[in-house]
């Protein structure tokens, strides 16, 4: 499980919603990702007083601090996006309201992919309840939903039902390439959260460490992969991270599938991660 808490709330503060998916883990560094729904505009003003924006802005950042300390947390960074920049949350669509979605996750998650999960569940779940009140409870059908959803639960049960295929084929790459340096495969859901592991020196405890290590991934074409320098327990390790294009479709959102492949340092692959991409497609499409 990658994203750990998900809360729905209104712009103007009513705490609508509030799922607990999994405990939070101790000593790591996660984000509190916000998806604005609202339909409110803020207009810029060019004659704002700068005073008065140096006053709100204190402001907030004490009640931030104090509120994180409050829960025995802190604080590290806070993003915002340039008013000049297009949000891709801001997408036409037929609903409006004064929603807010905010998902407490694993750092290293694609954040488009975590947005299409919360937006499907927008769509799917929280239009309905719109204007938000506490009449129109989320119900335990729909609870399970979001639950699906944010868990990959699709993706999951794909390749559990694939797993013995899954786990013959990987282990013969793992034989055949151990002297390339071969050490691990993993699937991952769209947004990189892990869902199997084939190594006998890492297991899927191991590969959230190696993730959380990785920095800047880009944008990966289908049937293509990059590789990105990694650390686990004071080594560096290569992983290739190669983009399917098979996946499970949920309500009209493709979910392709990620392989990670981990290397010692100074392996080549050469083809091979495309190879062995092409040898998971067969079995999951």
């Amino acid at each position: 499980m990658t994203i750990y808490k998900f809360s729905v709330i209104s712009s103007y503060g009513f705490p609508y919603y509030h799922l607990v998916l999994k405990d939070l883990p101790k000593g790591i560094k996660l984000y509190l990702r916000f998806f604005d729904f609202s339909k409110e505009a803020i207009e810029h003003e060019d004659n704002f007083d700068h005073a008065n924006s140096f006053e709100l802005h204190a402001g907030l950042v004490s009640a931030l601090f104090k509120f994180a300390h409050s829960m025995n947390k802190n604080i590290k960074l806070l993003e915002f996006d340039s008013s000049n920049e297009i949000n891709m949350e801001k997408r036409e669509s037929k609903y409006s309201g004064n929603v807010l979605i905010t998902a407490q996750t694993e750092r290293y998650l694609f954040h488009k992919s975590v947005f299409e999960k919360i937006n499907l569940i927008y769509k799917s779940i929280i239009t309905d309840k719109i204007p938000l009140s506490s009449s129109m409870e989320i119900l335990p059908a729909e609870e399970q939903i979001i639950i699906d959803i944010l868990s990959d639960a699709e993706a999951r049960n794909r390749v559990k039902h694939h797993k013995s295929k899954i786990n013959r084929v990987g282990n013969d790459f793992l034989i055949h390439l151990k002297n390339y340096g071969l050490n691990g495969i993993c699937i991952t859901s769209f947004d990189l959260s892990p869902i199997i592991v084939l190594s006998k020196k890492y297991n899927l405890d191991d590969v959230h460490e190696i993730l959380r290590s990785i920095r800047n991934i880009p944008e990966i074409s289908p049937l293509n992969w990059i590789y990105r320098q990694a650390n686990y327990a004071n080594e560096q390790l290569w992983v290739y991270i190669y983009k399917s294009d098979v996946g499970p479709s949920i309500d009209g959102l493709f979910e392709p599938y990620f392989y990670l492949l981990f290397c010692n340092p100074h392996s080549y692959l050469g083809e091979n991660p495309g190879i062995i991409g092409s040898e998971f497609n067969k079995i999951l499409s």
